[in-house]
């Protein structure tokens, strides 16, 4: 008499295949939880990070988040893969504290790496996102499926067990991206912000590492040597950060700044922003403009009205305040209002760059393209467009829409001058051109003659106006400089922009237009 085989269940076929017992429901949650939102704090501080060295532009914003993903997709995958083949009770604290420790590590390494690698090509930028935030992704993206293996005792309950942990990891992940953008940025330096979620990750992983020993005796694998030796390489990774080069004296909510004082002249003050030269400021002779493109700049103000006659002037970014302390001292009773993103930089410009606020000067912390739309018609007899994201204008203060909401508040005769960095083969600055004249019927180019030959990168400031500019007073001013500048208009301008498409808000790739071909 044969024996019937005994009939296998979806439950027991699984605890088949995986014995280790599932956490509670709630410890799953938390480090489901935990692990993804830790990534979407280090991929949003990792910008930051990476910035002062090469710089925050659309490719590198596209390469932290590609690697980011990267790093995601493969440490589920690897995670995924280990869950199969170890008990993943035995994997989870050593995730978490390995993690921990890769996210210490990653300030130090950085700004070492950073100084080697310092400028921008295609391959420092991909190197340095990829020290920044690939190794701790990839470890935190581990714990997700080691969890889940657990958790899944009865596959009748498969969709429900994998749906409620990717919910609550992308929970994770939006809970992370908003403090991290809206609180943390603003009130912490990126740095403790790696430590702070490096010590959260070490601290869980030690803890459960615990619970699971009491539990199953399933904690940190390995001789009490091999946990030390790990504990040591944490410390000495968070040590490290303490004596890292640091390119930063003040960390604003969008910047890397530093004052440098000039050696050649003690009142004389350098701001950087990521590490690029952006403001020169001379403490006691605010008439002192020390860039050349300040002077061009200084040099349109001059001409723009009869001399001493005051203006209203609206500055599309503040930085060091250079030119509206120039107006004021030039032309006293001047109303500047400078538009400022950043208000870390206006705090430091009162604190460190002699910046005072009053009747001649005010600053109004926000976004220049929205803060325009505010501003009445035909309020301004000057416009002075001074933005930058590191080297680059960004690219909604760049379209023609900007260019018409520039030419509303302006006065009937009144002026815009625009500073713009490009390189050879200076697409952007001949697109930028184009753009501005399809709004305005006047408009010049001051540059050096290297920067219009396309020999080498450069500054370029544009004039344009609704009525004829005064070209002939411009060129005067400019040729008691002691740089170099040529003016194009006219035919020559013409000839100089080409081709070039115009930018608008549906189409403004600046930093394509921007980058070396």
């Amino acid at each position: 008499m044969s024996v019937p085989p005994p009939q296998v269940t979806a439950t027991t076929e699984l605890s088949a295949v995986g014995r280790s017992r599932p956490l509670p429901n709630g410890l799953a949650a938390f480090l489901v939880f935990l692990a993804s939102g830790a990534v979407l704090v280090l991929e949003t501080v990792a910008l930051r990070l990476v910035g002062p060295y090469v710089g925050v532009t659309l490719e590198v914003t596209s390469s932290v988040i590609g690697l980011a993903l990267a790093a995601i997709a493969y440490g589920a995958w690897f995670g995924g893969w280990l869950a199969d083949r170890r008990d993943p009770r035995t994997l989870l604290a050593p995730a978490l504290v390995l993690a921990g420790i890769a996210a210490a590590v990653t300030v130090p390494v950085v700004r070492y790496a950073g100084e080697v690698l310092r400028g921008g090509a295609a391959s420092a930028i991909l190197l340095l996102t990829a020290i920044a935030v690939f190794v701790p992704a990839a470890l935190l993206s581990s714990v997700t499926p080691l969890v889940v293996k657990l958790q899944l005792g009865d596959l009748n309950r498969t969709g429900q067990v994998v749906g409620r942990l990717s919910g609550i990891g992308t929970l994770g992940g939006i809970t992370a991206t908003l403090a991290t953008g809206f609180v943390l940025v603003a009130a912490l330096p990126s740095t403790v912000i790696v430590l702070l979620v490096a010590v959260a990750l070490g601290v869980t992983g030690l803890v459960l590492a615990v619970y699971l020993r009491r539990q199953d005796r399933a904690g940190l694998p390995g001789p009490a040597r091999t946990r030390s030796v790990v504990a040591v390489v944490g410390l000495v990774g968070a040590a490290l950060t303490t004596v890292a080069p640091n390119p930063c004296d003040v960390e604003t909510a969008y910047h890397c700044a530093r004052v440098e004082v000039d050696p050649q002249r003690s009142s004389g003050r350098t701001l950087l922003l990521n590490s690029a030269q952006h403001s020169y400021v001379d403490l006691d002779d605010p008439t002192h403009l020390e860039y050349a493109y300040t002077q061009w700049i200084g040099a349109v103000a001059d001409v723009a009205a009869p001399a001493g006659r005051r203006l209203d002037a609206l500055h599309l970014g503040g930085g060091g305040f250079t030119v509206p302390t120039y107006l004021s001292a030039t032309r006293p009773g001047t109303a500047n209002l400078v538009f400022e993103i950043d208000g870390g930089l206006v705090e430091l410009g009162r604190r460190e760059l002699g910046v005072r606020e009053g009747p001649q000067l005010r600053a109004v912390v926000g976004d220049a393209r929205v803060l325009l739309d505010g501003e009445p018609a035909r309020s301004r007899d000057l416009v002075v467009g001074d933005a930058f994201g590191h080297l680059v204008v960004p690219w909604h203060l760049a379209t023609r829409e900007m260019a018409a909401g520039i030419r509303r508040v302006l006065r009937p005769g009144g002026i815009y001058t625009q500073n713009v960095i490009d390189y050879p083969p200076g697409r952007f600055i001949r697109a930028e051109i184009a753009t501005v004249a399809a709004v305005f019927p006047h408009v010049a180019l001051v540059a050096p003659p290297a920067g219009i030959a396309g020999t080498q990168g450069a500054n370029f400031v544009i004039v344009a106006s609704d009525a004829p500019l005064p070209l002939d007073a411009l060129r005067a001013r400019l040729d008691g400089l002691t740089e170099p500048a040529a003016v194009l208009s006219g035919p020559a301008l013409t000839a100089f922009v080409g081709s070039a498409r115009v930018l608008t808000d549906d189409y403004a790739p600046v930093d394509q237009l921007l980058a070396t071909a």
